[in-house]
């Protein structure tokens, strides 16, 4: 397998933040761009920042890119309303999605979650769901929607209720066998290790679901992780995807309209 790429969005978040180390560690990966408002604390020499608002992106900004990883999301209390919520959760993965689809990007893989359908009652649920419906609409080439349990792992922030969570599922996960077992909690840092796994794969899947008992499963082949080789970006990456030398013209019209999606319905909580 070639040398790869990665463009992460929400690296300052439990998984992603696990993410970018991981594929700092990873000798396939020459690459790795952090895109977000904060800057992280881990540094290294394949590690770049770009720290901007996700407001201001423009396809310059993931445009040396296989993989884009989209570890995005809040909570209703975070948030505040859930017009705010549906911005961090579903417009901004989707103009996302709309700049690396127009960039050639040959995979993306992104963090829903468990339950996600856009005919869930539960609003959370739906929002996840219609994300991905979505997503699907555009058409990659690879596509990984990634649905984990309940995440454990140390927060930078407290939340109470999946604190709960966390404590309660510590008992049940035992009794969660068979069809149960993908509601049993996750480790954040599983969760990125199996995103990276995922993306290793020789998987030509145009659309792929990951239950969260996958997830748990998943881990980087050996020989993939322990090759060795550093190289320089530019002869890696295909610069006939920028520069017009390929048969496909970029499509200028795949963008993300919010005017042209079907509002989420938020009457049903």
């Amino acid at each position: 397998m070639a040398k790869r790429s990665a463009v992460v969005f929400g690296a300052t978040g439990l998984v992603g933040e696990s993410l970018v180390k991981q594929l700092c560690e990873q000798q396939k990966y020459i690459s790795v761009t952090a895109i977000g408002r904060n800057p992280l604390t881990f540094k290294h020499e394949k590690l770049e920042q770009i720290i901007h608002s996700l407001d201001d992106l423009t396809e310059s900004d993931i445009q040396f890119a296989h993989d884009v990883f989209c570890c995005l999301g809040t909570t209703m209390k975070k948030a505040g309303s859930k017009e705010q919520f549906e911005k961090v959760d579903f417009e901004y993965p989707m103009s996302i999605a709309s700049l690396a689809k127009n960039q050639h990007v040959e995979h993306f893989i992104v963090i829903s979650a468990i339950g996600a359908s856009d005919k869930a009652r539960a609003y959370y649920s739906r929002v996840k769901g219609k994300l991905e419906t979505e997503l699907a609409k555009l058409q990659f080439p690879r596509l990984s929607i990634v649905r984990p349990s309940l995440l454990t792992g140390n927060r930078s922030e407290f939340r109470l209720g999946e604190k709960a969570g966390e404590n309660v599922l510590k008992v049940l996960n035992p009794l969660l066998i068979g069809g149960l077992k993908k509601f049993r909690s996750i480790e954040a840092n599983q969760v990125a290790t199996a995103m990276i796994a995922i993306a290793l794969m020789e998987d030509k899947t145009a659309v792929r679901v990951y239950q969260s008992d996958e997830l748990a499963s998943l881990s980087i082949p050996e020989k993939v992780r322990g090759e060795d080789g550093v190289v320089d970006k530019e002869p890696v990456f295909n610069w006939s995807k920028v520069n017009g030398q390929q048969d496909d013209v970029l499509d200028e019209e795949v963008k993300f309209d919010r005017s042209k999606i079907k509002t989420v319905d938020r009457e049903i909580e």
